[in-house]
């Protein structure tokens, strides 16, 4: 342990080298860094000081990734609010079991399809359904589309993602390492989880004026401390009653949303959700042995299609209903392509269940394909559907009325 400071110093060198190069290519930055940590890791080499293996300070980098992700969606939640959410709740639950159930449909009959048996098959529906909050939170701060009508129907599906997560994680952990499970047990965590949630949301919001009162303080330096205090205990206690904690995170910030020191907390997390938000995509790249990919590579480029196909449909469901336009629902099926820790999550629990061995190559391939795809397509949406609509047309162009033709008067 006693070179640990200098492997994080190192690895947030080369986290800068790979800042620099989007920089230079104007590229969304995510996929460099997730590339970066990929070129080292333990199978990299070391060179005395200059161990690439990074086996030291791994916990430590991998914990600071974790604090990243909240971060992240505890920014995403400042700029979004309650009320907003409450307002677009109806058409929330909907968008989101439609593209849940699109997705997972999907994902079933990939697994099917490829022949897999009936516990792989339930893993890769449930690699390919969920969307990564960290990667989709970071796209939408850095592209500026936080404002935006489309935003509110992509919070809302990756809350409803969450949820449908802590039911099927109980459902397919019970069937993967104990070959049973309680039908009892499943419907009380996903109702904990639901409940959770919303008495967060209605505690929170009788809660306002007080949190005015309470974060009233001068000091910027007890002020940040109260603040992180609060999003950390709130995001740990989530995680123990099955609420991941990146959404726990989300909840802190849409309350605090609601405040009238939200500009203040926006202006102080701006430095840490950066940094801590680099360290997750590093780390998330540190996990994944490029070696290792080979065997999975015709399986990944399947299950990344059949994600696009099912992204763009259920996103042009859900916003259609929700009454947005074909381009924000595009938006919405593009933004939430990426693939991330909760697909990772579905693959080592395959593998603690001794499950075929090409769940982790596939799983590692697929994500960081969608990982690098997903902030490209974001970006490039406007074009997308442009093209899409010119191919089968989802929006008619108003049509522009001629002018009536002049009538000729005669001189009597």
């Amino acid at each position: 342990m006693e070179h640990i400071v200098f492997e994080v110093g190192l690895a947030l060198a080369l986290i800068a080298v790979a800042g620099f190069i989007s920089l230079k290519l104007k590229f969304s930055i995510v996929p460099f860094y997730i590339l970066i940590g990929m070129a080292v890791g333990p199978h990299a080499p070391h060179f005395g000081l200059f161990d690439l293996r990074f086996i030291e300070s791994a916990p430590l980098i991998e914990f600071l990734g974790r604090v990243g992700v909240l971060f992240l969606l505890f920014y995403l939640g400042l700029e979004f609010s309650v009320g907003r959410l409450i307002k677009a709740g109806k058409s929330i639950a909907v968008g989101g079991t439609i593209y849940i159930a699109i997705n997972f449909t999907l994902g079933l009959m990939f697994g099917w399809v490829a022949g897999f048996p009936l516990k792989e098959t339930l893993i890769i529906a449930g690699i390919t359904t969920i969307s990564s909050s960290a990667i989709v939170a970071k796209v939408l701060v850095d592209l500026k589309r936080t404002a935006n009508r489309e935003t509110e129907m992509i919070l809302g599906i990756i809350m409803f993602e969450d949820i449908f997560l802590a039911v099927y994680i109980s459902i397919v952990s019970g069937l993967v390492l104990s070959g049973a499970t309680s039908l009892g047990d499943v419907l009380t965590s996903a109702l904990v989880a639901l409940g959770y949630m919303l008495l967060l949301i209605v505690i929170g919001r009788k809660a306002v004026p007080f949190l005015n009162r309470a974060l009233n303080i001068k000091s910027n330096e007890v002020f940040m401390i109260t603040v992180f205090a609060g999003l950390f205990i709130i995001a740990g206690f989530s995680e123990t009653i099955h609420v991941a904690e990146a959404i726990g995170a989300l909840l802190v910030g849409l309350i605090l949303a609601e405040t009238e020191h939200m500009k203040r907390i926006e202006h102080m997390i701006l430095p840490f959700r950066d940094f801590f938000g680099a360290m997750f995509f590093f780390s998330f790249g540190l996990t994944i042995d490029p070696m290792s990919l080979g065997g999975a590579i015709w399986l990944s480029l399947g299950a990344v299609i059949i994600t696009l196909i099912g992204n763009v449909a259920a996103g042009l469901l859900a916003g259609r209903q929700a009454g947005l336009s074909a381009k924000a629902s595009t938006n919405i099926g593009l933004t939430i392509v990426s693939r991330g820790e909760f697909s990772i999550i579905m693959a080592n629990l395959g593998k603690s269940g001794g499950l075929m061995d090409i769940l982790q190559p596939f799983s590692a391939l697929y994500v960081l394909i969608l990982a690098i795809l997903g902030p490209l397509l974001t970006k490039e949406s406007k074009r997308i559907f442009q093209w899409m609509n010119a191919v089968i047309p989802l929006e008619r162009k108003p049509k522009v009325k001629a002018p009536l033709p002049e009538q000729e008067t005669h001189s009597q």
